[in-house]
């Protein structure tokens, strides 16, 4: 299996009014260190120099990187002569710019780039209309750079399409209108300080894109902005420490039938587990449910509609690792019934409350239900 990374940290810049930088060269050398030990990654970094000391090829603290360079780059990448990698991963530091005439654009920033005369760099739409029509089947993006959630706000070329035979992992340093921030103390930017962390494994197991979110989650407080990531397909394998396997006993399962006939899965652990087949649909109902305020889900009776709503949306917007923040969104379930209105009230009204507690709640719900579109 072919695993391609391309690893850039651009730190000189001419353009007066962008202050050179000093965690680029560092934070991209850590990363490209990371991937070679632990992922088995064939990295090319950019700017690359060799070092006179050992002899070895090292990321460039101060060697200019132009836009043509760095598209070259990234199309050699995504999208090589060649057979494509099976893996590709893409990480960027430096400076973000946000282009706002019009319509909000965001650009990775070249050391060429003098926005005066119209050059901003590579633009994240162009970037992600490269990875829409690219054949590599695994693709990691990783921006640390101001405004690099920009990435995550341009619509996909056929929405459809995300996640059938394809797995993506998009990680964004803060939101598309916000910096991006050098840690205190550190030789690092803070989101790259956390990818250093969470890409050195500490056993013999994978680290995946959904572990490695689940520590930027879990550090969220420490960032003085808001990283924020999107995750769709498989989970993609990135670093592990190689050596000699060790063997588990399996649990056996031949007491467990993970056949439910007409019954749907729900969105819980134990039926998620068992949950397979529909992680292209899963993918596309999430992508819907983030550029939208309104989903339906139409089908023939027996389809599946219920499982892959409960099992497969519904539980992903829990565990928070598909989409950022989707863990403190609130779940409410309904089921019509006879008497429609009183179970949407019923919907809305605490557990674990006494019954007069309880009854009160619920004769507060069903006014406001009767009050129509005010209420």
């Amino acid at each position: 299996m072919s695993r391609n990374a391309l690893v850039i940290g651009i730190s000189t810049y001419s353009y007066e009014r962008l202050n050179n930088l000093t965690a680029p060269g560092r934070d991209a050398e850590a990363v490209a260190q990371l991937l070679e030990k632990y992922g088995d990654f064939k990295v090319t970094r950019l700017p690359a120099v060799k070092d006179k000391h050992n002899n070895t090829i090292r990321v460039g603290k101060k060697t200019k990187v132009t836009l043509t360079q760095l598209e070259d780059a990234i199309v050699q990448l995504f999208k090589p002569n060649g057979k494509p990698p099976d893996t590709a991963l893409l990480y960027f530091s430096g400076h973000g710019l946000r282009k706002s005439k019009g319509i909000q654009e965001g650009f990775l920033a070249t050391s060429d780039v003098n926005p005066d005369m119209g050059s901003w760099g590579l633009s994240l739409q162009w970037l992600r209309r490269l990875l829409q029509d690219s054949e590599v089947r695994q693709q990691i993006i990783i921006l640390d750079c101001c405004y690099a959630g920009e990435v995550l706000n341009v619509a996909e070329a056929d929405p459809g399409e995300r996640g059938k035979g394809r797995d993506r992992c998009f990680i964004a340093a803060s939101r598309a209108f916000e910096l991006a921030y050098e840690e205190i103390g550190s030789n690092h930017s803070v989101l790259t300080s956390a990818l250093i962390l969470g890409l050195e494994p500490s056993q013999e197991r994978w680290v995946t894109n959904y572990t490695l979110v689940d520590l930027l989650t879990q550090q969220r407080n420490a960032f003085p902005q808001r990283p924020i990531f999107s995750n769709s397909g498989e989970p993609i394998n990135l670093t592990r420490r190689w050596t000699a396997a060790t063997k588990q006993s399996a649990a056996s399962a031949k007491s467990i039938c993970p056949y439910k006939g007409l019954a749907y899965f729900d969105c819980t652990e134990e039926d998620a587990r068992y949950f397979y087949g529909r992680t292209a649909l899963t993918d596309q109902l999430l992508e819907k449910v983030r550029i939208g305020n309104f989903l339906a889900v139409l089908g023939a009776s027996g389809s599946g509609k219920s499982s892959v709503v409960r099992a497969g949306l519904l539980y992903q917007l829990q565990l928070g690792r598909r989409l950022s923040g989707s863990e403190s969104r609130q779940i409410k379930i309904l089921q019509p019934g006879e008497h429609p209105l009183n179970s949407l009230a019923l919907t809305f009204v605490d557990s674990g409350l006494s019954d007069i507690e309880r009854a009160n709640q619920l004769a507060q719900a069903e006014d406001l239900i009767q009050k129509g579109s005010e209420g």
